[in-house]
């Protein structure tokens, strides 16, 4: 074989690794494009809020007391505000909310921010007192009796 034909073979080869490479990262962003989401705090979104404006994104936060409200003749459709380190974001959804979601609950909300708030489509929240550790105290000891000296 040639020298001329090897280098036009490399050249081929390189040339298909590069198209498949292109084809391949079209698809996967095609895909996935519409469903990639941002995971940020409260007060990450509140330092610029401007630059998260209508993308895909999960909110982290916790609910602010006496902040919760339903519209009325609209049980299902909720008004919130949740807040980090200082900041906090107003929040709106609709649908059933989990038993765990209540003032200082932590809550994960996805959805989207515009100029009103931000717009969740989903919710997840937990109960700070099922994740707190125990307190330590009597309850906490053992009952169980010191071995005896005696034999």
């Amino acid at each position: 074989m040639s020298n001329k034909a090897a280098s036009s073979r490399a050249a081929k080869i390189v040339l298909t690794g590069v198209v498949l490479a292109t084809a391949f990262g079209v698809l996967l962003y095609s895909s996935l494009g519409e469903s990639l989401q941002y995971y940020k705090y409260v007060d990450e979104v509140m330092a610029e809020p401007a630059a998260w404006h209508g993308k895909n994104m999960q909110v982290h936060g916790i609910v602010v007391r006496d902040s919760i409200a339903q519209k009325p003749n609209a049980p299902m459709e909720w008004r919130f505000d949740i807040q980090r380190n200082g900041k906090v974001l107003r929040a709106y959804y609709t649908g059933i909310v989990p038993d765990t979601f209540k003032a200082d609950s932590e809550v994960v909300l996805t959805g989207r921010l515009d100029d009103a708030g931000f717009h969740a489509t989903e919710m997840t929240a937990k109960c700070p007192s099922k994740y707190d550790a125990a307190p330590a105290g009597p309850a906490a000891q053992s009952t169980t009796p010191a071995p005896s000296g005696g034999a």
